[in-house]
Protein backbone atom coordinates (compact mmCIF):
# COMPACT_ATOMS: atom_id res chain seq x y z
CA UNK A 1 0.00 0.00 0.00
CA UNK A 2 1.50 3.05 -1.24
CA UNK A 3 1.41 6.29 1.44
CA UNK A 4 -0.02 9.36 0.09
CA UNK A 5 3.67 11.17 -0.55
CA UNK A 6 4.10 7.80 -2.32
CA UNK A 7 1.34 8.85 -4.80
CA UNK A 8 1.80 12.26 -4.56
CA UNK A 9 5.44 11.63 -6.03
CA UNK A 10 4.06 8.76 -8.60
CA UNK A 11 1.61 11.67 -9.36
CA UNK A 12 4.44 14.28 -10.09
CA UNK A 13 6.54 11.44 -12.29
CA UNK A 14 3.90 11.09 -14.02
CA UNK A 15 3.49 14.76 -15.01
CA UNK A 16 7.04 15.35 -15.51
CA UNK A 17 7.54 12.75 -17.86
CA UNK A 18 4.37 14.15 -19.83
CA UNK A 19 6.13 17.48 -19.88
CA UNK A 20 9.86 16.63 -20.38
CA UNK A 21 9.72 13.53 -20.98
CA UNK A 22 12.20 10.58 -19.32
CA UNK A 23 15.36 12.96 -19.23
CA UNK A 24 13.10 15.27 -17.09
CA UNK A 25 12.48 13.05 -14.55
CA UNK A 26 14.84 13.63 -11.73
CA UNK A 27 14.96 13.19 -8.22
CA UNK A 28 15.59 17.35 -8.35
CA UNK A 29 12.67 18.08 -10.56
CA UNK A 30 10.26 15.59 -8.11
CA UNK A 31 11.41 17.35 -5.19
CA UNK A 32 10.63 20.91 -6.25
CA UNK A 33 7.21 19.89 -8.51
CA UNK A 34 6.00 18.61 -4.96
CA UNK A 35 7.61 21.13 -2.56
CA UNK A 36 10.02 19.06 -0.80
CA UNK A 37 13.63 18.38 -0.45
CA UNK A 38 15.59 15.58 -2.24
CA UNK A 39 16.20 13.38 0.76
CA UNK A 40 12.60 13.45 1.13
CA UNK A 41 12.05 11.79 -1.89
CA UNK A 42 14.53 9.03 -0.99
CA UNK A 43 12.65 8.44 2.11
CA UNK A 44 10.12 6.94 -0.12
CA UNK A 45 11.64 6.11 -2.91
CA UNK A 46 15.12 4.27 -3.35
CA UNK A 47 16.20 5.45 -6.67
CA UNK A 48 14.01 6.90 -10.37
CA UNK A 49 13.87 3.37 -11.36
CA UNK A 50 11.57 2.23 -8.08
CA UNK A 51 9.31 5.43 -8.99
CA UNK A 52 8.98 3.64 -12.56
CA UNK A 53 8.35 0.56 -11.25
CA UNK A 54 5.42 2.16 -8.82
CA UNK A 55 4.28 3.74 -12.21
CA UNK A 56 3.68 0.96 -13.56
CA UNK A 57 1.95 -1.04 -10.88
CA UNK A 58 -0.81 1.93 -10.65
CA UNK A 59 -1.09 0.96 -14.60
CA UNK A 60 -0.86 -2.74 -14.06
CA UNK A 61 -3.38 -1.95 -11.29
CA UNK A 62 -5.86 -0.15 -13.20
CA UNK A 63 -5.71 -2.04 -16.52
CA UNK A 64 -5.99 -5.10 -14.49
CA UNK A 65 -9.25 -4.15 -13.11
CA UNK A 66 -10.47 -2.96 -16.31
CA UNK A 67 -9.87 -6.45 -18.11
CA UNK A 68 -10.34 -9.10 -15.31
CA UNK A 69 -13.64 -7.16 -15.02
CA UNK A 70 -14.74 -7.49 -18.08
CA UNK A 71 -13.98 -10.98 -18.37
CA UNK A 72 -16.64 -11.98 -16.34
CA UNK A 73 -19.17 -10.15 -17.32
CA UNK A 74 -21.76 -11.50 -19.13
CA UNK A 75 -22.54 -9.92 -22.01
CA UNK A 76 -21.15 -10.97 -25.63
CA UNK A 77 -17.71 -10.69 -26.43
CA UNK A 78 -18.25 -8.10 -28.89
CA UNK A 79 -19.32 -5.69 -26.08
CA UNK A 80 -16.71 -6.85 -24.08
CA UNK A 81 -13.78 -5.58 -26.53
CA UNK A 82 -16.05 -1.86 -27.23
CA UNK A 83 -16.04 -1.74 -23.31
CA UNK A 84 -12.31 -2.52 -22.87
CA UNK A 85 -12.20 0.31 -25.48
CA UNK A 86 -13.99 2.82 -24.04
CA UNK A 87 -12.34 2.14 -20.91
CA UNK A 88 -8.71 2.94 -21.85
CA UNK A 89 -10.32 5.79 -23.78
CA UNK A 90 -12.05 7.40 -21.02
CA UNK A 91 -8.90 6.38 -18.70
CA UNK A 92 -6.57 7.69 -21.13
CA UNK A 93 -8.30 10.96 -21.87
CA UNK A 94 -8.90 11.54 -17.84
CA UNK A 95 -5.25 11.52 -17.51
CA UNK A 96 -3.38 11.90 -20.70
CA UNK A 97 0.31 11.92 -18.87
CA UNK A 98 -0.67 8.45 -18.43
CA UNK A 99 0.15 7.57 -22.25
CA UNK A 100 3.15 9.28 -21.81
CA UNK A 101 4.94 7.22 -19.47
CA UNK A 102 3.00 3.80 -20.85
CA UNK A 103 3.64 4.43 -24.57
CA UNK A 104 7.34 5.40 -23.84
CA UNK A 105 9.69 2.64 -24.81
CA UNK A 106 12.57 4.07 -24.07
CA UNK A 107 11.89 4.29 -20.58
CA UNK A 108 11.75 0.46 -20.35
CA UNK A 109 14.11 -0.73 -22.83
CA UNK A 110 17.59 -0.63 -20.90
CA UNK A 111 16.28 -1.36 -17.58
CA UNK A 112 15.51 -4.94 -17.39
CA UNK A 113 12.83 -4.37 -13.87
CA UNK A 114 10.63 -1.97 -15.81
CA UNK A 115 11.24 -4.25 -18.65
CA UNK A 116 9.60 -7.27 -16.71
CA UNK A 117 7.27 -5.06 -15.91
CA UNK A 118 5.44 -3.44 -18.87
CA UNK A 119 6.03 -7.52 -20.50
CA UNK A 120 3.89 -8.79 -17.51
CA UNK A 121 1.38 -6.10 -18.30
CA UNK A 122 1.18 -6.59 -21.86
CA UNK A 123 1.09 -10.55 -21.68
CA UNK A 124 -1.71 -10.44 -18.78
CA UNK A 125 -3.68 -7.86 -20.70
CA UNK A 126 -3.75 -9.94 -23.77
CA UNK A 127 -4.34 -13.19 -22.23
CA UNK A 128 -7.73 -11.86 -21.08
CA UNK A 129 -8.37 -10.22 -24.54
CA UNK A 130 -7.67 -13.69 -26.14
CA UNK A 131 -9.96 -15.57 -23.62
CA UNK A 132 -12.54 -12.98 -24.51
CA UNK A 133 -11.99 -13.66 -28.15
CA UNK A 134 -12.17 -17.42 -28.02
CA UNK A 135 -15.42 -17.28 -25.90
CA UNK A 136 -16.97 -15.02 -29.03
CA UNK A 137 -15.32 -17.47 -31.30
CA UNK A 138 -17.41 -20.34 -29.11
CA UNK A 139 -20.49 -18.34 -29.36
CA UNK A 140 -20.45 -17.92 -32.72
CA UNK A 141 -20.33 -13.97 -32.34
CA UNK A 142 -16.59 -13.16 -33.29
CA UNK A 143 -15.21 -14.71 -36.56
CA UNK A 144 -13.36 -17.97 -35.85
CA UNK A 145 -11.63 -17.84 -39.36
CA UNK A 146 -8.93 -16.02 -38.27
CA UNK A 147 -6.89 -17.48 -34.60
CA UNK A 148 -7.53 -15.32 -31.09
CA UNK A 149 -3.84 -14.80 -30.71
CA UNK A 150 -3.89 -12.80 -34.01
CA UNK A 151 -6.86 -11.04 -33.41
CA UNK A 152 -6.11 -10.13 -29.75
CA UNK A 153 -2.55 -9.04 -31.30
CA UNK A 154 -4.54 -6.87 -34.00
CA UNK A 155 -6.53 -5.30 -30.99
CA UNK A 156 -3.81 -4.57 -28.90
CA UNK A 157 -2.11 -2.94 -31.47
CA UNK A 158 -4.23 -0.31 -33.09
CA UNK A 159 -5.54 0.26 -29.77
CA UNK A 160 -1.52 1.10 -29.24
CA UNK A 161 -1.00 2.96 -32.14
CA UNK A 162 -5.18 4.53 -31.61
CA UNK A 163 -4.02 6.49 -28.80
CA UNK A 164 -0.07 6.75 -29.39
CA UNK A 165 -1.17 9.12 -32.46
CA UNK A 166 -3.31 10.86 -30.13
CA UNK A 167 -1.05 11.30 -27.83
CA UNK A 168 1.33 12.73 -30.54
CA UNK A 169 -1.82 14.98 -31.99
CA UNK A 170 -1.36 16.76 -28.50
CA UNK A 171 -4.29 15.41 -27.57
CA UNK A 172 -6.73 17.74 -30.05
CA UNK A 173 -8.77 14.82 -31.14
CA UNK A 174 -11.34 13.56 -28.76
CA UNK A 175 -10.18 10.58 -28.01
CA UNK A 176 -13.59 8.92 -26.95
CA UNK A 177 -15.92 9.69 -30.25
CA UNK A 178 -13.61 9.33 -31.65
CA UNK A 179 -12.34 6.14 -30.88
CA UNK A 180 -15.85 5.09 -31.07
CA UNK A 181 -16.12 5.25 -34.63
CA UNK A 182 -13.09 3.16 -34.21
CA UNK A 183 -14.33 0.59 -32.50
CA UNK A 184 -16.84 0.57 -34.93
CA UNK A 185 -15.09 -0.01 -37.87
CA UNK A 186 -13.21 -3.43 -35.53
CA UNK A 187 -16.47 -4.59 -34.69
CA UNK A 188 -17.29 -4.81 -38.01
CA UNK A 189 -13.93 -6.80 -38.96
CA UNK A 190 -14.71 -8.84 -36.15
CA UNK A 191 -18.14 -10.17 -37.28
CA UNK A 192 -18.47 -13.68 -38.47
Amino acid sequence: MQTERQREIIEAAIHLIHHKGIQGLTIKNLAQAIGVTEPAVYRHFENKIQILIAILDVFRGNTANIFEQEQFRQVSALEKITHLFNEHFSTFTTNPALASVVFSEEIFKNEPLLLDKIMSVMSGNMAILRDIIQEGQANEEIRNDVPAEHLSWMLMGTLRLYIKNWQLQQHTMNLKSEGKKLIHSLSRILLP
